[in-house]
């Protein structure tokens, strides 16, 4: 009897043992945004290093995630990004101790990334908002956020940040 249930039980195993690298390390698109991995001093800039950023990435190298913060108040907050192989869209989501979140779709190419999607402005009105995270050098990085009210066909700048890679 006891064969009985171990021989089945071994063979199922092969199932669930490791298969190789995970599907996301060994996709390219899925690796587009590893340029920005790293701890970052960041500012604006009229007001450079007032801030700093952490970018790491697991589940097995699938979940890019950012967690920032002011060095000169409490706003902080925390990004997820992913890409889906299935629709080829990346995706991220953007939230802040203030409340606010930003669920955006995007796009990546080797050292730009484009996000969009809609959200509310105070009074219920929607906004179209843009992020944009470009590697300008192998050490720094700029990440923009525009707003739309007219459904993309002007933008304003939000916030301007310069990411620059702290060293060891």
């Amino acid at each position: 009897m006891f064969n009985r249930i171990l021989i089945p039980m071994l063979a199922a195993l092969p199932m669930f043992a490791a298969s190789g690298p995970s599907p996301c390390a060994a996709n390219s698109e899925a690796r587009q945004l590893d340029y920005w991995l790293g701890d970052w001093s960041v500012g604006t800039p009229e007001a450079p290093n007032t801030g700093h950023s952490k970018v790491s990435i697991s589940l097995d190298k699938c979940l890019l995630t950012e967690s920032w913060g002011s060095d000169t108040s409490n706003h902080q907050g925390e990004n997820a990004l992913a890409y889906n192989p299935e629709d080829k869209t990346w995706y991220g989501l953007f939230v802040d101790n203030r409340g606010r979140v930003h669920a955006l779709k995007g796009v990546v190419t080797a050292g730009s990334a484009e996000f969009q999607g809609p959200s509310r402005d105070a009074n219920g009105k929607v906004v179209l908002n843009k992020v944009k995270v470009v590697r300008v050098k192998h050490d720094s990085v700029e990440q923009i956020w525009q707003k739309s009210s007219d459904n993309g066909a002007s933008w304003t700048t939000d916030v301007q940040m310069q990411y620059s890679r702290k060293r060891p």
